[in-house]
């Protein structure tokens, strides 16, 4: 079997915010809208004062709170761990939103011009082809599946090579990002992880989380 997931490093993490916008270009999303976020909030007090910075994204739990909320089953998990939404299935009810215990998913009610009243630029013209979005359902990361699916048939290996692995992995310029099979544990990610006591945010839940966090 194989489970896709991730690994990020807080202490390599300089806040470029490359993620947020590698993967808005990927799959050409409207204003507003992002799939990875990058929170981050100061500690202490003058002089010492440290910089703490999460970059969040959908954890495509095993668990998936989102999946057993979804009512028409627009949200699956598919054989690999990578939680999905059905564009075609989804009517925009935002139980999933409320279910989410992670807080990233996104309700697109209307897509704007990213300038009004000026047309679409060229880039969203081919986006509304290339990677369609539609008004009134949810949206969220996908781990970049379809860079995963033809990586695959190409015979490459996600997390090894850059045509087969998730954008934001590959913009990372500190390489605070390593992705890779969670099931493999001879796997890069799955070495960090246990090396280097990887933890998945809100454990608690019992969602069982793809993405884990070190530092």
């Amino acid at each position: 079997m194989t489970r896709w997931g991730m690994v990020i490093d807080l202490k390599s993490c300089v806040t470029c915010y490359a993620c947020m916008v590698s993967c808005k270009q990927e799959h050409f999303l409207p204003p507003g809208v992002f799939w990875n976020r990058l929170l981050v909030k100061e500690n202490g007090k003058y002089p010492n004062v440290r910089k703490v910075a999460y970059s969040v994204l959908c954890n495509h739990c095993e668990n998936a709170p989102c999946v057993k909320a979804c009512p028409t089953g627009a949200t699956s998990r598919r054989h690999d761990g990578i939680v999905v939404v059905d564009s075609e299935q989804c009517v925009g009810c935002g139980s999933c939103v409320l279910a989410c215990p992670y807080q990233q998913r996104t309700l697109i009610e209307d897509i704007d011009e990213y300038f009004p009243q000026q047309g679409l630029t060229e880039p969203e013209m081919i986006g509304g082809k290339v990677y369609p979005h539609k008004p009134g359902t949810v949206v969220k990361c996908v781990f970049c599946a379809e860079r995963i699916d033809s990586g695959l048939e190409k015979n490459l290996v996600p997390g090894v090579d850059r045509e087969a692995t998730p954008a934001c992995v590959n913009i990372c310029m500190t390489k605070a990002r390593t992705f890779g099979d969670l099931d493999d544990p001879n796997s890069e990610v799955s070495l960090i992880i246990k090396e280097r006591n990887g933890k998945p945010l809100l454990a608690d839940e019992g969602t069982n989380p793809s993405v884990y966090y070190v530092d």
